[in-house]
């Protein structure tokens, strides 16, 4: 379909920025978006702590997770219009100084208030961190080469939450919690120094009204709807009421904020354009890449619960006992985005979707008498799979849209993620709980490890249902045309 043509005088550029700067914007901002990504998973493990020194729940426990969680779902959005608004610098100093000052209030919080404000305050620099990455990195980069720069975005994306289980780990068998935040504190204020002075802009800003009632619908839709699935796992022991009730109030506030950013782009003036769901390049991997993280991070709730109640693990062996899959879809992200870049998508998709969903059928026959070298196997298996997965996908999806569509297609796809994320820890909870309750007949130990087997299995069953869809999507997916008319990319 046509898209709209931006006329807003652009002006200020210059030259084309050398291959050295470039690399070095790009390679600053990956780390910098590793570090706060890194984040997002890292409290899970310490939350036994935590509630001994604080004094507090589980469930309290459990909101230094879901604050970050919404908080990123409620931010993103509005990341479209910032990267449109503001130049390079400046938003990326503003997310720098939000996660290091979130981090260093978290590092020195006398009780658990101050430490979810800091949390919080984390959160909203790391949802602007990765849009601005992956609208950077579209601007600089040609076509041609854009795979081999977000295979390493995916690991970003895909290995840092997938190995903050395992540092934090690392980090508590030696140290107290707030290590958790006094080892990132320095990296974090070192990054923001040197983007500072090393970060160059590389956009000329187009002046938008900010539409306010878009962001308040913004943000009771993403947030309710995140909340929702999020409550889900705990409807159990706190009734249906409130998830539900959540996800009633997000569905209907997504509705009436589809409706006004349909209004709005007419002129330009959208927080989040969707005319980005007009091109099918971006609409189809954006779907698979939903079911992906799906799958995802619906193993990654799964497999730690798994090793410590039914195999008996403890945290750190189960964090060390992960590692290796994190490790091996860090090291062949680069590689997929070079293959990427000479044969296209399908070569990776097809296959990988399909190595992603025999896992997921290996790992809904487990029991209490499983191996746990079958665990450590399926892992790295699956981690091979999604790094055959992300990187096409992120790729194809951004590479067609416009270059005026580059800020709001990355908010979408940091949006879909947190959504696919959110809804994937919520179904394999949930299946995960059903499963049990439906085998905690036994009582006793061995019981509840046999009860617990079988909620994995369910969960890990339709799993694998599940990621059947993601083979027939992937197999859809096309190398993205080149827009035309895109402008040399400027650095000033």
């Amino acid at each position: 379909m046509s898209q709209a043509v931006d006329s807003t005088p652009r002006t200020g550029s210059v030259p084309r920025p050398s291959a050295g700067e470039t690399r070095l914007v790009i390679g600053l901002l990956l780390v910098s978006a590793f570090v706060v990504i890194l984040n997002e998973t890292i409290m899970g493990v310490a939350l036994p702590r935590l509630m001994d020194d604080l004094g507090i729940s589980a469930a309290t426990g459990q909101w230094l997770t879901t604050g970050f969680l919404l908080t990123m779902a409620v931010v993103i959005p509005i990341t479209g219009f910032l990267l449109q608004r503001f130049n390079t610098r400046p938003v990326f100093v503003w997310a720098m100084s939000l996660f290091s000052a979130g981090t260093l209030i978290a590092l020195l919080a006398p009780g658990f208030t101050m430490l979810l404000l800091g949390r919080i305050v984390q959160a909203s620099g790391t949802a602007i961190m990765m849009p601005l990455l992956m609208t950077t990195v579209l601007t600089l980069i040609e076509p041609a080469h854009r795979g081999r720069v977000m295979g390493n975005i995916s690991i970003v994306i895909s290995v840092a939450p997938a190995i903050g289980p395992t540092i934090s780990g690392l980090i508590l068998n030696a140290f107290s919690w707030r290590w958790l935040f006094g080892f990132v504190l320095p990296i974090a204020v070192a990054a923001l120094v040197l983007g500072m002075v090393k970060v160059r802009n590389v956009s000329t800003p187009r002046r938008a009204p900010l539409d306010v009632l878009s962001v308040v619908l913004s943000a009771f839709a993403f947030g309710g709807v995140v909340y929702g699935l999020s409550s889900i796992g705990e409807a159990a022991t706190t009734g249906p009421l409130v998830p539900v009730l959540a996800l009633v109030v997000g569905v209907v506030a997504l509705g009436l904020f589809v409706f006004r950013q349909t209004r709005l782009q007419r002129s330009d003036n959208a927080l989040l354009d969707l005319r980005t769901f007009r091109t099918r390049g971006f609409t189809i991997p954006i779907v698979a890449m939903a079911l992906s993280f799906v799958a995802m991070f619906g193993t990654l709730i799964l497999l730690p619960i798994y090793l410590e109640r039914v195999l008996g693990l403890d945290v750190l062996r189960v964090g060390l006992l992960l590692l290796p899959g994190g490790l091996v879809m860090g090291l062949l992200s680069p590689v997929v985005g070079r293959i990427y870049d000479r044969r296209g998508p399908r070569v990776l998709l097809v296959p990988g979707s399909i190595i992603v969903s025999a896992v997921l059928w290996a790992l809904s026959t487990v029991g209490v008498h499983t191996s746990v070298w079958f665990v450590l196997g399926a892992h790295v298996v699956l981690s091979i799979g999604l790094a055959l997965t992300f990187t096409p996908l992120f790729t194809a999806a951004l590479g067609g849209l416009p270059p005026k569509l580059y800020s709001h297609g990355s908010a979408v796809l940091g949006t879909a993620q947190q959504l696919a994320g959110a809804a994937g820890t919520a179904l394999f909870v949930t299946l995960l709980t059903i499963g049990a309750s439906g085998a905690a007949a036994g009582g006793g130990a061995s019981g509840l490890a046999a009860a617990t087997a079988s909620g994995v299995k369910t969960a890990f069953l339709v799993g694998a249902v599940i990621s059947l869809f993601g083979i027939a999507t992937s197999a859809m997916v096309r190398r993205p045309a080149v827009p035309e008319g895109a402008p040399a990319p400027t650095m000033h």
